[in-house]
């Protein structure tokens, strides 16, 4: 078998073997400021049952209106996914990275493409203190099996399954989106929404977690986002009236986060929510987050019933929005700002 080469998306050791050899983080992930790490807990997220959305219930409706116009988030339970399925989901990806080295980089990132096993990519001056893998799940016929891990071996199985079970919270969710905003066609949304993609975030502890972070504050470039959290270690931190907040542990729940697509659909009306991820000094942490986005070539713009003289059109159409997105993310910038009218 031939050596396997190492591109240049790992060609550093990853936050997880700095880790592991309990070296202080290089310069390269060192952030300028101080991060608040023990940020307060944000004790009034908002929840909603995604059970009573199916039967229309007029409160959990306005409840989640709510929810999108002033956090952008909510936490969603009695969403029909059993807690077991997410369980082994999480167990899986946690297993996936305590893997020997060899093994994972056989699923290593390649060139350009945004699939595959990495870490902080070399291309930016700033590193995040994770390692990542990347999966492209929906449409099925764009799947790259390559990237699909064998092992642990009932990975790509619990996947595909939890994937489908996410797809069917995800279609509810949207199509109730549409009824708080009184739109004829309830299935507007979807009919935009039709990618999904996986990604699985590994964040090893640092002895200086207040100097790095795991993810950079940003708002997601998606449709909309839910994200499965570790059942035990916070580290995910929301940006609320100025004030960065905790974002508590919910057994069986799961964050749906408006994304940038979804604020341009709806003319603002619903704005993606800032937030970032911070490192613990002594425990790991695992997320698994299913983003859902516009296929690259759809044309996406405000919706024209959400479009009249009290609210004018706010945004350019726009098609692959995905591909500038990571260009102004690195920047600490927004993408979606280029297209304001």
């Amino acid at each position: 078998m031939s050596a396997i080469r190492e591109p240049a998306a790992i060609c550093l050791r990853t936050a997880q073997q700095l880790s592991e050899t309990s070296e202080e983080p290089p310069e390269s992930y060192i952030w300028t400021s101080n991060i608040e790490v023990d940020a307060p807990l944000a004790t009034e997220i908002p929840v909603v049952d995604v059970s009573r959305l199916v039967s229309s219930a007029d409160a959990e409706l306005a409840a989640l209106h709510s929810a999108l116009t002033t956090w952008g988030c909510f936490q969603a339970v009695n969403h029909g996914i059993e807690s077991a399925s997410l369980d082994e989901m999480l167990r899986l990806a946690r297993e996936f990275f305590h893997q020997p080295m060899l093994e994972k980089q056989r699923y290593t990132r390649q060139g350009n493409d945004v699939e595959g096993y990495s870490s902080s990519p070399s291309v930016i001056q700033q590193h995040e203190w994770t390692d990542k893998l990347r999966l492209l799940v929906a449409p099925e016929d764009g799947r790259k099996l390559k990237y699909w891990p064998q092992n642990p071996e009932p990975f790509r199985k619990v996947l595909e399954e939890y994937s489908a079970k996410i797809r069917q919270v995800e279609e509810q969710i949207l199509r109730s989106i549409a009824k708080t905003l009184s739109l004829t066609d309830e299935d507007c949304f979807l009919r935009k929404i039709t990618t999904m993609s996986a990604q699985f975030n590994y964040y090893p502890p640092c002895s200086k977690p207040d100097r790095v972070f795991g993810m950079r504050p940003h708002r997601d470039g998606t449709g909309v986002t839910l994200l499965l959290q570790d059942r035990e270690v916070r580290g995910l931190q929301l940006l609320q009236d100025n004030q960065w907040l905790s974002v508590p542990t919910m057994p069986q729940a799961l964050l749906f986060l408006v994304g940038d697509q979804l604020e341009i659909m709806s003319n603002e009306i619903f704005k993606s929510a800032m937030h970032r991820v911070v490192i613990n000094s002594e425990a790991e942490r695992n997320s698994v987050v299913m983003f859902c986005s516009p296929d690259i070539a759809e044309e996406i713009e405000p919706l024209d019933q959400l479009v009249d003289e009290e609210r004018p059109k706010m945004f350019k159409k726009v098609t692959n929005y995905a591909g500038s997105f990571f260009n102004y993310y690195h920047q600490g910038k927004r993408a979606i700002d280029t297209l304001r009218i």
